[in-house]
């Protein structure tokens, strides 16, 4: 018997370098997050931190070198402030317009730029002021005596409603209101004219009755002025004849009203205020019926 095992096949052996390397770990796939937590504010930020403390740092210096953050200033605000305000001012402070006006009167333009600020302040009668400085230096300026005008007007309405509000008012503290007693009731009689307060309350608004109706007065009549000049400066302007002839007409100066309505109608006829002007030229036109003699009487025998 010989050896048996010698027949037996042998296993062969590994090699040392195949010993040496360790067989390879299997990695699990990585899991990807879902698409929406992709979305998430905190998980972009994450992802990106660096580049957003990068993009806080720019805007901050940014915003301290051009808008002036913690230095005291407005920064670029202030000169788009300056920069906008400027351009509707001409970039002139009213003190300044004030000052060029008083010191070169002559000159035009300084009571045109002085009444544009004033308006843009709201200092309306000031402003006409100035604007009639600036007409009378430049008295062919349609759009400067439209402008006034429009301010006459303004003015005009503005103590038209004072004048309703004061004559209201007086009305309640009249002798004759009719929240007091009648003056001819016994106790009407006994209390008239013995209650201080309520006269001299009633004077106060008499006063300023007649004031507001005083210059509402003056302003009626500036802006009728203002309407023949520019009447008188494009007589060919049928928008002006027609704004002349309706304040003449409510104004109670039918000669002027008039001639406006016709000159209005000569050179717009077809216009769609003309049945406007038609109606109120008859009206102003239409002779006063005479009044009918009432019969004698029979004299009785």
């Amino acid at each position: 018997m010989a050896r048996g095992t010698q027949h037996r096949k042998r296993r062969p052996r590994p090699s040392a370098q195949a010993v040496a390397q360790p067989a390879p770990r299997l990695r699990k796939p990585k899991q990807s997050a879902p698409s929406w937590q992709d979305q998430l504010f905190f998980s972009r930020l994450k992802r990106h931190a660096k580049w957003v403390f990068v993009l806080l740092a720019v805007t901050f210096g940014l915003g301290f070198v051009i808008f002036g953050v913690g230095s005291g200033s407005t920064g670029i605000s202030q000169a788009m402030e300056n920069f906008f305000t400027g351009s509707s001012s001409g970039g002139s402070s009213l003190s300044s317009l004030q000052k060029k006006a008083s010191q070169h009167p002559k000159v035009a333009s300084n009571w045109r730029n002085l009444a544009t600020k004033l308006e843009e302040e709201k200092k309306t009668d000031r402003a006409i002021v100035a604007l009639e400085h600036y007409v009378a230096l430049e008295p062919k300026d349609q759009g400067a005596l439209e402008e006034v005008a429009g301010l006459y007007v303004q003015r005009a309405q503005d103590y038209y409603n004072l004048y309703a509000e004061y004559a209201a008012e007086s009305e309640l503290v009249s002798p004759s209101s009719i929240f007091r007693p009648a003056t001819t009731s016994p106790f009407g009689k006994y209390f008239n004219g013995k209650d201080p307060i309520l006269t001299l309350q009633s004077k106060s608004v008499q006063t300023k009755v007649s004031s507001a109706l005083q210059q509402l007065g003056v302003y009626d009549s500036k802006s009728e002025d203002s309407y023949k000049k520019l009447a008188a400066v494009a007589p060919d302007n049928a928008t002006y004849q027609f704004q002349l002839a309706q304040v003449a007409n409510s104004l109670g100066d039918k000669a002027t009203a008039i001639v406006a309505y016709k000159a209005f109608l000569k050179l717009a006829p077809d216009d769609s205020l003309a049945p406007q002007a038609k109606a109120a030229l008859k009206q102003l036109t239409a002779k006063p019926k005479a009044a009918k003699a009432k019969p004698k009487a029979a004299k009785k025998k």
